[in-house]
């Protein structure tokens, strides 16, 4: 059995504003709002996907109490890391001192975290791994064009983390994950040396509001929690409409639901980890409460499961 010990979340000090985009591009703040539901998006100047991963990381480590030599596992999720060797979690379990840990990223654009969340959850139900670290990181604003007001309105930097290790009861329920690679070219990271984010906006709204809240049911079936005894629901944080359309076709009435989508943006895999590492922080949801994670993006793909809050 395994449980999510503690996390950690890190977003970089710049606020970048619907007023600020409004004298970049043809928008305004009233335009944004009404379509996303964002007022704010916190961008990264000098740092780095791995400095935001090493920042998220250490909070959660601090927390759960183990040292670093305690990890055998980092996986970190990311799409917009421009390092492909060493990987991401290579460099965050070196900054952070850990020794001898199998280390890697996970590219599953924003459903990365919860797919990467099953993945330790398999390493240390099979003993691969005693504790594990699972970081979602991104740097959206390094892919951004910033010319396009489709996509430069939504896009944020952050990351979250993770350390799961055992439990004495199940923390973290079966993953229900896929994908729809028919729909693959409806979000795109375009493969130049510098990528560009581009989407089918209308289509992924469509999609995400009509085909995912039966496979976000069967996370809660195979862990055995009714929807309606759900205490959280943390989904991708990809636009506050899409958001509310989910969570109102799961009809859900005790569950807090997520909405840093409003002040973080869509920051692509790190979405979930930093908005239930805020829930957590802010003791929104009380200590082994069911959760619902639920992601889903390019690929199109989608993964999920309950966990117990930590």
């Amino acid at each position: 059995m395994t449980r999510i010990i503690a996390m950690g979340h890190y977003q970089p000090e710049h606020v970048l504003t619907n007023d600020d985009l409004a004298g970049m591009v043809e928008t305004n703040d009233a335009w944004i709002r009404q379509r996303t539901g964002i007022a704010t998006r916190r961008i990264a100047r000098e740092e780095t996907v791995t400095d935001l991963a090493a920042e998220a990381a250490g909070k959660a480590l601090a927390a759960s109490g183990l040292d670093p030599a305690d990890i055998g596992q980092v996986t970190v999720a990311t799409c917009s890391a421009m390092e492909r060797v060493p990987s991401i979690a290579a460099q965050v379990a070196g900054r952070l001192g850990i020794p001898s840990a199998v280390c890697f990223d996970l590219n599953n654009g924003c459903a990365g975290f919860t797919t990467a969340l099953a993945t330790v959850d398999h390493s240390v139900r099979a003993g691969a791994a005693r504790n594990a670290l699972v970081i979602g990181a991104e740097k959206m604003s390094d892919v951004v064009d910033w010319t396009d007001r489709s996509t430069c309105i939504l896009l944020g930097d952050g990351a979250g983390a993770a350390v799961v290790g055992p439990g004495d009861e199940d923390g973290i329920g079966p993953v229900v994950w896929g994908s729809d690679p028919t729909r693959g070219d409806t979000v795109l990271l375009n493969d130049d040396w510098h990528p560009t984010f581009s989407q089918q906006g209308q289509a992924v709204f469509r999609w995400a509001t009509t085909a995912l809240a039966p496979l976000a049911r069967e996370a809660c079936e195979r862990a055995g929690v009714a929807v309606a005894d759900l205490e959280g629901i943390v989904t991708h944080q990809a636009n506050l409409r899409i958001v509310e359309s989910l969570v109102r076709r799961l009809d859900a009435p005790r569950a807090v639901v997520a909405t840093d989508v409003v002040d973080s943006g869509n920051t692509s895999a790190a979405s979930v980890p930093l908005a239930l590492a805020k829930l957590v922080e802010r003791r929104e949801i009380r200590s082994g409460a069911p959760v619902l994670l639920f992601a889903f993006g390019g690929g199109l793909s989608w993964a999920g499961q309950v966990v117990r809050c930590p």
